[in-house]
């Protein structure tokens, strides 16, 4: 199964109409946002996945009345942490990196993903796999990015929205 991974897309929807494209395009059965919507209206974006969207708010979020309505119209979206299990493949996700190293080494995951930094990061904790797929928008790293997860492999892609 192949997990799409997205976060801090800003509004950015040029970039975010990439992505969607290219988790398309990887026939990806499962998207997961790690925080940072921003707005509404990037859910016109996002509708266009043929599977569900799973998601937590990041900082940035502001109108999560709108956002929780619109989103709850393809998946989900909740307060930090999202806990599930996928594949036999039990994820930790959060937005800000603080909690990322806790969750790491409790030995009670086995992907733990984060957003927050726009910075993309893979590396492993024990058995555990770490994941900031980076920023979708661009904004501040000028390399706008997502990730997808095969499983039960746990291999991860980082795909160049560019």
């Amino acid at each position: 199964m192949r997990i799409g991974v997205l976060s801090d897309t800003h509004d950015h929807l040029g970039y975010l109409r990439r992505a969607v494209d290219a988790l398309c395009d990887l026939q990806v059965e499962l998207a997961l946002h790690a925080g940072d919507y921003v707005a509404p209206f990037v859910v016109n974006e996002l509708q266009r996945l043929p599977y569900r969207v799973l998601g937590i708010f990041g900082n940035n979020d502001g109108e999560r009345v709108g956002l929780t309505r619109r989103l709850s119209e393809i998946g989900q979206v909740q307060v930090q942490p999202l806990f599930l299990e996928v594949e036999g493949c039990r994820i930790a996700m959060v937005h800000e990196p603080e909690p990322v190293e806790a969750f790491a080494r409790s030995g009670l995951y086995d992907l733990v993903i984060y957003g927050h930094t726009h910075q993309q990061e893979l590396r492993t904790v024990g058995a555990c796999l770490v994941l900031n797929p980076g920023e979708v928008c661009g904004w501040l790293t000028d390399t706008p990015t997502c990730a997808v997860i095969t499983l039960p492999e746990r291999t991860v892609e980082i795909l160049s929205l560019r």
